[in-house]
């Protein structure tokens, strides 16, 4: 059932959810830097609940009025290794530069103090394919059995950047796959996260997970990948997700701090071309007031605009000493 709110300019703003557990569409609001307090405070309120919101007819955003609207929402942050397509914050999703994601994830979870909101505008769309997939991340936990919350709860993961990007795309040219691991591993990160976060927004538990994740701590490579299949499995569920079919022009924003999500590549060599501009985090906690920490290397380096990761927030935790070496479990 859609609400209807009014701000200062006179226009009605209705929000019309898309899933009954996430996502929700947006009417009534031209994005951009002048945005009214009134109208980013009903944005910010709908992002929240809905954990990904969605507008349609957003032609008139650039990479300069994209991250003048970002800032409303916060601080940019650039993306810690790869380069940005407008030398700021606007990060190139581009096809036929390997980023068609195929793969569950959270953004940049690999450092401590990872992005709060994420936002995606689309530049051009291909005639087919190419949708994107996000996935609730607090219902799942809610919805999981008390004893697997509470082994949920229990546990901590290793994130990292260093994955194997070969079997995430089997018929990608080998060059093409060197050339995007020597960027996107630049810096090598690794970073130990609890896997239930306590949202610091809405007080939520929500399941930290994704691509990203190397190992559990403390457990065998075997028993480190069942248990982080059976809980994607939970955020997977169809009933935790929603699939938005992009136009030109669409925008979407979604709290990276209580989602996953999947860009589908089955536009075969048609061109998909959008812009991110991610909104700076904090450090999260879990449900047993524990930290995440960066395990290497020693600090975030800045990336080549803007502050490191975290810095517009609260000091990071300081870092941990380095775990003991136990068996890599391959990424989710």
């Amino acid at each position: 059932m859609a609400t209807a709110t009014r701000h200062t300019t006179g226009t009605e703003i209705t929000t019309t959810p898309v899933g009954g557990r996430i996502g929700a569409v947006i009417d009534g609001v031209r994005l951009g830097g002048d945005l009214d307090p009134a109208a980013v405070t009903a944005v910010r309120d709908a992002l929240l609940a809905h954990k990904v919101v969605f507008f349609r007819g957003q032609h008139h955003l650039d990479e300069e009025s994209h991250e003048a609207f970002a800032r409303l929402l916060g601080t940019p942050v650039a993306h810690p290794t790869v380069p940005s397509a407008d030398g700021r914050y606007a990060l190139g999703i581009d096809s036929h530069h390997g980023a068609r994601a195929n793969q569950w994830h959270t953004d940049v979870t690999f450092v401590p103090a990872y992005p709060a909101f994420s936002i995606l505008r689309a530049v051009t769309i291909p005639p087919y394919g190419g949708d994107t997939l996000w996935a609730n991340t607090a219902t799942a936990y809610a919805h999981l059995a008390e004893p697997l919350r509470a082994l949920a709860d229990s546990l901590r993961a290793v994130h990292s950047n260093d994955y194997d990007y070969a079997a995430l795309k089997p018929d990608a040219l080998p060059e093409a796959l060197a050339q995007y691991r020597e960027v996107f591993t630049s810096t090598r990160f690794r970073t130990e996260h609890p896997v239930v976060r306590v949202h610091p927004e809405t007080g939520e538990r929500t399941l930290l997970l994704g691509n990203f994740v190397q190992r559990l701590q403390g457990l065998t490579g075997r028993d480190s990948r069942a248990l982080l299949d059976l809980f994607q499995a939970h955020i997977e569920l169809p009933e935790n997700t929603v699939r938005w079919q992009w136009q030109p022009g669409d925008v979407a924003i979604w709290d990276n701090r209580a989602t996953q999500h999947y860009g589908v590549d089955d536009s075969g060599d048609h061109e998909r071309t959008l812009r991110r501009v991610t909104v700076d985090g904090d450090v999260p906690v879990g449900t047993d007031g524990r930290h995440s920490v960066l395990l290497s290397p020693e600090t975030v380096p800045a990336p080549s605009f803007g502050i490191p990761s975290g810095a517009s927030a609260a000091p990071e935790a300081e870092a941990a000493p380095e775990a003991e070496a136990e068996p890599a479990a391959a990424t989710a």
